[in-house]
């Protein structure tokens, strides 16, 4: 799947706290932004990348609370 872009430019601007308020409303929808201003709709993450993911992320947990702090920060 592809990330739709969408140009409300001509109709709204929506401000940060707009975009703020449309991502905390939708939270199961990954919402971004170029720009240009334009919405970007991004599709899930499943398979292979979720799958990358998943093992980037226990390698940061590994690395940063194991290895060296036991913090994150």
């Amino acid at each position: 799947m592809t990330a739709i872009t969408i140009n409300f430019n001509n109709i709204v601007r929506l401000s940060n706290d707009q975009f703020y308020q449309l991502c905390r409303d939708n939270p199961d929808i990954k919402f971004g932004r170029n720009a240009n201003g334009e919405l970007i709709v991004m599709p899930p993450t499943g398979g292979e990348t979720g799958k990358r993911n998943a093992k980037i992320t226990a390698k940061f947990v590994k690395i940063c609370c194991v290895e060296r702090t036991n913090t994150t920060w």
